[in-house]
């Protein structure tokens, strides 16, 4: 079982950035490929980025590329979404979620553990 918790959402004005981090509980957050997922009220969950277990493959949904960019660090067991020129169409609950396969995976239907969400909102 792991446990993830997100943090660094809250209000924003468009063309600014913010750092998301999500922190995993097990020391064993290495093995899982991890990814970020959004959600608007009224729409279903979108892809936002995913990266593998060591780091050196990531993935981006195609309204994010080039301005997020996923990382994360094994020895502190965090991933982070650094996200830039936010827009207010990006505003969403951010989670983060860990899956056993390998990744990066984009389906939220590979994922087995997720964090409770943190609320972005980008005002114009």
């Amino acid at each position: 079982q792991v446990q993830l918790e997100e943090s660094g959402g809250g209000l924003v004005q468009a063309g600014t950035s913010l750092r998301l981090s999500c922190a995993a509980s097990q020391s064993t957050f290495s093995i899982y490929s991890m990814g970020w997922f959004r959600q608007a009220p009224g729409k279903e969950r979108e892809f936002v980025a995913a990266i593998n277990w060591i780091g050196g493959a990531t993935a981006y949904g195609d309204s994010m590329k080039g301005r997020f960019t996923i990382s994360r660090d094994n020895a502190k067991k965090t991933m982070y979404l650094q996200m830039n020129s936010l827009k207010p169409e990006d505003t969403a609950v951010y989670y983060c979620a860990a899956s056993l396969y390998a990744g990066p995976r984009t389906s939220p239907l590979d994922y087995t553990y997720w964090g409770q969400g943190t609320q972005v909102t980008v005002s114009s």
